[in-house]
Order: C-alpha cells, then structure tokens, then sequence
C-alpha cells in the first residue's frame, strides 16, 4: 500500500469536513481562523502529496490559502468534475462525509495541478477587478430599471445609480494603481490596450484573471478562457460545437470587446465578415472573432509588442 496521502476537503460556511483517501473516518474543522489553524496543525504533521478543494465561491479561499502558504500542494477545483467522478463511480448520494471522501479519491486518482500562490498585490487586483464586475451588472441592471421605473421611484434609482458610477469610479482608480505598482502589469496593460476595440476594463480583467496570457500556444489559452468548440459527435451524427467551462469572468469584457472590434479593428472585422458571408450566424461568428482576439493578445503579450496592423 502506498504511503502517499491525498486529502479532500468539502467545504461549507462554517465547516470544513476533511478525508485522508483510504482511512476510514473524516475529520471535521471549523471554517473560521481557529479550526484553520488545527487544520494547519494536522496537514503539516501528515505532509499530504497533495489536497483538494472543490470552489465554492469564497469558502474556501482562507483555508486553502493559508495551507498554500505552509509550503503544502493545494489544488482547487471545478465541482462540476468531482460530480461526473462520483457520479462514474456510482455514488449518487451527497453528504458532506460522502463528498469529502469522493474529493479525497478523485484527488489520488485525477491528481489535479496545485494552484499557484498568489500574492497580496495579485489578490488585491482580482478582488478589485471581480467587485468592479459585480458593480457593473448593478449598473447596468439599474439603467435598465430606470427607463421603465414610475415616478415615485425614479429618485431612488437615480441616486443608487450615482452611488454605482461613484464607486466604479473608485475601483478603477485602485485598480490602476495596482497596475502601477508592478512594472510587468503596466507593459501588459499597454499592449493589450492597444488593440483596437479593446479597452481598460478588458485589459486589467485578462491581467487579473488570466495571467497565464503570453505563455500558453494558442490552443490552450483558448481552452483556458472557456472558448474551445467541444465535438457532439456520435457515429454518423455531426452535433454542434459548443463552448462552456473556462474562466467564465473573463468572457463577459472579452465579448464586449469583440463587439468593438468588429467595428473598429480591420483584422476582427475582415474575419467576422468572411464568416457571415460563409452563412454563419452571428453568434457563432462573434464566438470565432473572440477566439480569434484572444488569440492575437496572447501572441502581442508574448512577443511583447503593441499592436501594428496584423500582429499575427
């Protein structure tokens, strides 16, 4: 029996329930500093190869960082992958004990890539960036309300909307000063900037959220970014290609952007006009012009060059 240790650990508000792959009973923590650092305690004393988290939006992210810091291999992950794992297996019940032991299993047997640790400056930025996003929705949202809103509420959502702009605004400014601290960001910033039809919001989104650009082939940084065509295919049957998975918050920017770039930039305007004259649709046009954008930043950031006329 090997004596590699993989550990999974289901995470909830206030818990955290965690599972050595092959013993027989969990362990359970408080999600809170003080169940942290017995945890902390516990993993270092066993030096696990390797423990996964499954994301769930923030729960996780005092627990893992902290064990990240320790020196120790922290993946997080998709749940949506240790679901199809339990779901091959034939588990289809889901305890918090249940789904510990099915992270532990699926960590020993996947052995998923740990994160990277991020620094203080690096989750500044994302945390700026991401509440940036989320304030934009509520802006865009309010607009919306505004046009068709009765009289007796228009000055609410007026002043709401002020207090919206007021703190983008602020946001923005923290963001760039983020940008500012690290040379390697600025030039980024600058190069991707330069693209027609891309603008501020797309540039420091894609430095926080995909850092990886520049350093990937243009396959993977595609897939990176959720916007690879998977085959439907079944015998003689050809299915549609459809995109999904990926880094989800950096599809938003990046659409608008391409929208942008169907107008103004020559390279992404030529393409999406030769695909509507193929008889694609528009949408599968705009989804190709994406791929297409991406993958022209990803070759500028690498060569660190701005952009020419063709960069690619």
């Amino acid at each position: 029996m090997t004596s590699e240790k993989f550990v999974g650990i289901d995470v909830s508000k206030r818990g955290l329930e965690v599972q050595v792959h092959g013993e027989a009973e969990s362990r359970k923590f408080g999600n809170d500093p003080d169940g942290i650092r017995s945890l902390l305690e516990q993993m270092k004393a066993l030096q696990p190869v390797l423990i996964v988290f499954e994301a769930t939006g923030g729960y996780e992210r005092r627990a893992a960082k902290a064990l990240s810091e320790a020196g120790l291999a922290v993946a997080v992950v998709n749940p949506t992958r240790v679901r199809r794992f339990a779901e091959a297996l034939g588990i289809l019940a889901k305890t918090d004990k249940i789904d510990a032991k099915v992270i532990a299993h699926f960590a020993s047997v996947v052995c998923p890539a740990p994160n990277g640790q991020h620094s203080d400056l690096e989750e500044q930025l994302a945390a700026c960036v991401e509440r940036r996003r989320q304030l934009l929705v509520e802006l865009a949202a309010e607009k919306n309300r505004l046009a068709t809103c009765p009289a007796c509420v228009r000055e609410d959502i007026e002043e709401h909307i002020a207090w919206l702009e007021e703190h983008v605004d602020r946001l923005e400014a923290e963001i760039q000063s983020c940008i500012m601290q690290k040379p390697e960001w600025q030039t980024r910033a600058e190069i991707i900037d330069s693209v027609p039809g891309v603008g501020p919001v797309t540039a420091t989104t894609l430095i926080a959220e995909l850092p990886e650009l520049g350093q990937l082939n243009r396959q993977k940084i595609v897939a990176l970014a959720g916007l690879a065509p998977f085959n439907k295919d079944s015998g003689p049957k050809k299915g549609k290609r459809k995109i999904f998975g990926g880094r989800s918050g950096i599809r938003r920017p990046l659409f608008m952007a391409t929208l942008s770039a169907t107008k103004f930039n020559p390279v992404i305007r030529a393409f999406y006009e030769s695909l509507l004259k193929r008889g694609k649709e528009k949408k599968v046009a705009l989804i190709a012009c994406m791929r297409k954008l991406l993958v022209i930043i990803n070759a500028m950031v690498r060569k660190g060059e701005a952009w020419r006329v063709s960069p690619d």
